[in-house]
């Protein structure tokens, strides 16, 4: 019993000695603490006590042209594109076509099995002829005035039926051959000889690649600076080489959800290196604007109701609301706000407040 209170008695002046030490360490670390803020205080202060001016960079605004250029995304599509399939049902007799080459319009790619139809025809051809011979007979005796007028018109009128009946039966032979509708490249086959085709069996593709299209969007304010011819320069993600279109076909209205107006233009393609289906990036130029005011990006500062810079007036910072136009990698159009001759802030912009002052390293563009 009498060694428990020992040790109690042990931890409570360990416990008194730990609070004595931390009251006397907190008493130096204030004492330190005033005499370097005193310390402080005198080194950022001038000789009439004002704080040191802020060494920043910054621009003086000169009047220049600017080449207009909107850069959007596009794709490449193919001039003529189709998915090759029978009209009709029956089996594969032929296929007269070698994958990933080009065949010419008009040329014969597949043949689906027709005798059943020949057959159909050769009894239309016959019964035909039949009706042939008894409507020129027919005709022989009107004139005569053997027979009547109605009994004559009987008879031109089978002729017809079956003539019409001949001709229907000719289209649907027509059909069991499939014939490339435009010139360009066959893609890979999904067929064989003696597959049993069907109007939803998908044969292959066919597609024409010389010129391509290039389809894209832009933004509705730029709607009424698109021309018919307007030239275009894009890029694909498989090659740096630059290519060149020409715009020929621009949407009529304004897609109402995207607030975009779509635009076409066509491109030669000779070496078939544009692939359709392809990722475009599109430069369209706009105009050229004269006497245009660029500052670098970095000199904007977003705010809660638009943009502002900063400019240098009499060795302080003040505050210029500006509204901004096209932006490119570097620098940004400002349409108002600024004029030729002002110093622009372009670093240190998050740490400026109006009025501070600074010293400005002018920065040679």
């Amino acid at each position: 019993m009498k060694k428990r209170y020992i040790i109690y008695a042990v931890l409570a002046v360990g416990l008194a000695y730990l609070v004595y030490y931390r009251i006397n360490a907190n008493k130096k670390l204030e004492g330190k603490g005033g005499a370097s803020a005193g310390a402080g205080k005198g080194k950022a202060g001038g000789k009439d006590g004002k704080s040191a001016p802020l060494v920043v960079d910054g621009i003086v605004v000169k009047l220049t042209s600017f080449d207009n250029d909107l850069e959007v995304t596009g794709a490449i599509d193919a001039n003529e594109s189709v998915v090759l399939k029978s009209e009709v049902s029956g089996l594969v007799t032929g296929i007269y076509f070698q994958e990933g080459t080009t065949v010419s319009k008009g040329s014969v790619l597949v043949k689906v099995n027709d005798r059943d139809i020949q057959a159909q025809l050769q009894d239309a051809l016959t019964k035909q002829k039949l009706s042939a011979t008894n409507e020129n007979r027919a005709k022989q005796l009107l004139a005569k005035g053997a027979i009547s007028q109605e009994e004559y018109d009987t008879s031109l009128a089978d002729l017809k039926s079956l003539q019409a009946q001949a001709q229907l039966i000719r289209a649907q032979l027509a059909k069991t051959t499939i014939r490339a509708p435009f010139t360009g490249r066959v893609g890979l086959r999904s067929i064989s000889a003696g597959t049993y085709l069907t109007p939803a069996t998908v044969i292959a593709n066919l597609v024409s690649t010389n010129p391509v299209k290039i389809t894209f969007s832009v933004p509705e304010k730029y709607a009424g600076q698109i021309k018919m011819n307007s030239e275009i320069i894009f890029t694909t993600d498989g090659s740096s080489k630059e290519n060149k279109g020409k715009v020929y076909a621009i949407e009529p209205g304004i897609n109402a959800a995207t607030r975009t107006l779509q635009i076409r233009a066509l491109a030669p393609n000779a070496d078939n290196a544009l692939l359709p289906g392809s990722f475009a990036k599109v430069k369209l130029a706009l105009n050229t604007l004269q006497n245009a005011i660029l500052i670098p990006n970095e000199a904007v500062v977003p705010v809660l109701k638009g943009k502002i810079v900063y400019v240098q007036k009499d060795g302080k910072a003040q505050e210029v609301k500006v509204e901004a136009g096209t932006r490119t990698d570097e620098n940004i159009v400002i349409t108002s706000g600024l004029k030729a001759g002002d110093t622009v802030l372009t670093t240190g912009s998050m740490a400026l407040k109006k009025d501070a002052p600074v010293k400005v390293h002018l920065v040679k563009e």
